[in-house]
Parts: structure tokens; C-alpha cells; sequence
């Protein structure tokens, strides 16, 4: 038997949705707020279920789930705007342009160039977005920090 309190469909959308907002802030929103006229009940799981249980858990760090998803999205491959998303979201929780360029190159002997060369494009543009090009280029103190 769980000790764990049984929580309502509200409060694991709130809990989702400080989540969400945490890790992937306007970008997040923009998806959820973008479902709105055709599916509200896949936006609602997204963040109930994906944030308010998934990326609310304790046991993998913002950044580190982060890196998971960059490289399940490059793996999938045909997912550049979830993957721009997360390009944004791995900044946001403390992962710098570098160490994203290198999870994206590590990927390549994954899952081809074809489909790392689409992720790096695709953080290339978010990183052009955030005044962050050139990479390695970014005096210390701009560099992203984990909040």
C-alpha cells in the first residue's frame, strides 16, 4: 500500500504547470496554449501527466532529463519543434550551448549525421535567438546557470 496521497486531476495540473514553467517556460506554454482549439485534453496530460508526474520526479535532475530528451528527439528524428523547445529547455535549466552541441555531435553515432545535423540546425537557431552564436564564443559570465 502507497503512502503517497492521491492527488486530483486539478492539482496534478498545477503541480504540472509550475513544472512546466519552470523547465520550459513561454516556449512550454506557447505548446499547451497551442492545443487549445483542438485537443485541450492532450494539452491537460502534457502537463499533468509529462510534468506534474514525470518531470516533477526527484530521481533525475532538470538537466539531466533534459539531456535524455535532446537525444530521444534526435534519435526520433522529424520532432524539431518539440526539439526546439528543448533546446530552449536545457538552457533554462543549466545546460550551456556547449555541452548541447556536444550531446547533439555525441548523437550522431547513434542515430546517423542526417538526424544530428537537423538537431544542431535546430539549436542553432534557438541559440541565435538567445544571442548565444557563436558557441564557445560567450564571455562566462553570460553563460547559462542552473536556477
Amino acid at each position: 500500500m502507497s503512502n503517497q496521497r492521491s492527488t486530483t486531476r486539478d492539482e496534478r495540473f498545477t503541480q504540472g504547470l509550475e513544472v512546466l514553467r519552470r523547465v520550459d517556460g513561454e516556449a512550454g506554454q506557447r505548446v499547451i496554449d497551442s492545443l487549445a482549439d483542438i485537443s485541450p485534453e492532450l494539452g491537460h496530460q502534457i502537463v499533468s501527466w509529462g510534468f506534474g508526474e514525470i518531470y516533477a520526479r526527484p530521481q533525475l535532475a532538470p538537466r539531466d532529463r533534459q539531456l535524455v530528451t535532446l537525444g530521444m528527439l534526435t534519435a526520433l528524428g522529424g520532432c524539431e519543434p518539440q526539439l526546439e523547445v528543448h533546446v530552449n529547455a536545457a538552457l533554462n535549466v543549466g545546460l550551456t550551448p556547449e555541452q548541447i552541441v556536444e550531446a547533439l555531435l555525441h548523437s550522431a553515432g547513434y542515430c546517423g549525421f542526417p538526424k544530428a545535423l537537423n538537431a544542431t540546425f535546430v539549436a542553432k537557431k534557438v541559440f541565435a535567438e538567445r544571442g548565444l552564436l557563436p558557441v564557445g564564443d560567450q564571455p562566462a559570465d553570460q553563460a547559462p546557470t542552473a536556477p
